[in-house]
């Protein structure tokens, strides 16, 4: 059992709570700390002293104080008034993640939320009631406060939840499985709402899905290296141990394997050529830039994952700190530099795609050997650089920008929910590039033959091969690339 609160959480861990392979609970330590810190709020929100966000308004109205009868109806106006989201819901998993990433926050004890709150929440995890969150609305200041609202106004019996693939009313869902909603106490609307989860849990899907599209670029461009009949030299482990960056090293020991008893590279050894272009012969420099980015994310992703984000915190019955621990922008600007590096996994396969079909080496223009009444592979490049274009567009960092909010009481936000969309918007186009590559390379081998490449390489080969045949002659080429995407996203292909 994971243990709230208390174990160190990772990605790898988060997802496997939500998919429900890995069990997660309170321990009583954990709950009598929870239990110490209510107190303290209690004590606080019952003294003539003024504290943010326990006995006071909020935001700009934080000099207004509230009497001890208007607590409860203080902070669930809270949830209702910044549920004020747009937009399509998010996904199912990421409204999971970010309740599990919540839970784990509100369980270090420093947050004052009622144990029993904590528990409806773990229940509604355990039991997939899922709230409908909209994606757009966060600007990532105060938190993810618009999501974070709508992520727990079924509490209240407000909002809505997801029942398979339908939206129904809070209020009807509880009733099905005997619960009342909840009222709220001092400091646990701010203690709901505050917080980064939004930002973290579109952090975490993305890391998940860039590790392996790190993988099968690793893959993909090794198979386009082999269709090209290019060089091995450039991956050398001597070259890279004079320039030693993480992702450079770990991509050219990879490509190493990837080439391992390869037929096709020895048949070509004493070759005339002497270089290949920058697409085939710099992957562990581009491919491992990305990784080093990728390294840099998940490294911030799991400190967040790990830390208290709301405000105030709740240090003793006496104090209370409103601090800034819910500013989005260290997840922020690390998502952006992330979104950069993904995008140049796509730019560069779309040059090993191009590189292909000018009918070099061996191989047949536009990777067909009836040219002209065929136009064999030439458009599905047009495909990907369309997209490797849209993902350029999509790497405008939304860190660098900031709009004052809250009467100027939030004057610098860090707009990191919007970081975390685009952030996985180019990953879902970097899968579709990635699928048009692995496409482009099993035809390219299959003019290699009758040489053979590596176990990796071969299994691969079948795998698409089992799906989507040889092109022999034109034929519409949208069911075989939509079949690749999908394999993509399944991670059906061998990447160790």
């Amino acid at each position: 059992m994971f243990k709230y609160g208390t174990e160190h959480l990772t990605v790898n861990k988060a997802i496997a709570i939500a998919n429900g392979t890995l069990h997660a609970g309170m321990t009583e330590d954990v709950k009598n700390n929870i239990k110490k810190c209510r107190q303290n709020v209690e004590t606080i929100a019952s003294s003539n002293k003024a504290v943010y966000g326990i006995n006071t308004g909020f935001g700009p109205l934080c000099d207004v104080q509230i009497t001890p009868e208007q607590t409860s109806k203080l902070q669930e106006n809270l949830l209702i008034t910044h549920a004020v989201g747009v937009g399509n819901p998010i996904d199912k998993e990421l409204s999971k993640i970010m309740m599990i990433c919540k839970v784990h926050a509100l369980c270090q004890g420093f947050s004052g939320v009622r144990l029993e709150l904590i528990e409806r929440i773990i229940y509604f995890i355990e039991n997939d009631l899922l709230p409908i969150v909209p994606e757009q609305g966060s600007v990532g200041a105060s938190g993810d406060l618009a999501p974070l609202a709508h992520l727990f106004l079924p509490l209240l019996g407000e909002g809505e939840f997801w029942v398979d693939n339908s939206i129904k009313p809070a209020k009807t869902v509880l009733k099905q499985h005997g619960l009342k909603p909840m009222k709220l106490e001092a400091k646990e609307g701010l203690g709901l709402i505050n917080g980064t989860q939004f930002i973290l849990a579109h952090a975490i899907i993305g890391l998940k899905k860039m590790a392996y599209l790190l993988d099968l670029a690793d893959v993909s461009g090794t198979m386009s290296l082999e269709g090209f009949q290019g060089s091995a030299s450039p991956f050398k482990e001597a070259l890279h141990k004079i320039r030693p960056f993480k992702g450079n090293l770990k991509v050219a020991e990879r490509i190493r394997m990837l080439l391992k008893d390869s037929q096709n590279l020895e048949n070509h050894f004493e070759c005339s050529r002497v270089q290949d272009p920058y697409s085939i012969r710099c992957m562990p420099q581009v491919h491992g830039a990305s990784r080093n980015a990728y390294y840099h994310l998940n490294e911030l992703a799991e400190i967040e994952m790990n830390s208290v984000t709301d405000n105030p915190i709740i240090l003793s019955e006496t104090e209370a700190v409103s601090g800034g621990n819910f500013h989005g922008q260290p997840l922020a600007m690390a998502l952006d530099y992330a979104s950069i590096a993904a995008s140049e996994l796509g730019n560069i396969a779309d040059r090993r795609c191009y590189l292909l079909l000018e009918g070099k080496y061996g191989l047949p223009r536009l990777l067909t050997e009836a040219g002209g009444l065929n136009s064999g592979f030439m458009i599905p490049q047009y495909t990907t650089a369309a997209l490797v274009t849209e993902n350029k567009s999509l790497c405008f960092p939304p860190s660098a920008d900031s709009i004052p909010t809250s009467l100027g009481q939030e004057d610098h936000v860090s707009m990191g929910s919007i970081s975390g969309r685009k952030f996985n918007q180019i990953l879902g186009n970097i899968e579709k590039i990635l699928a048009i590559e692995l496409m482009y390379a099993a035809q390219a081998l299959e003019f290699r033959r009758p040489n053979t490449f590596s176990k990796t390489i071969e299994e691969n080969f079948k795998i698409i091969r089992q799906q989507v045949a040889k092109l022999e002659d034109d034929r519409v080429l949208k069911d075989d690339i939509n079949t690749l995407i999908t394999m993509v996203k399944n991670q059906v292909f061998i990447v160790h």
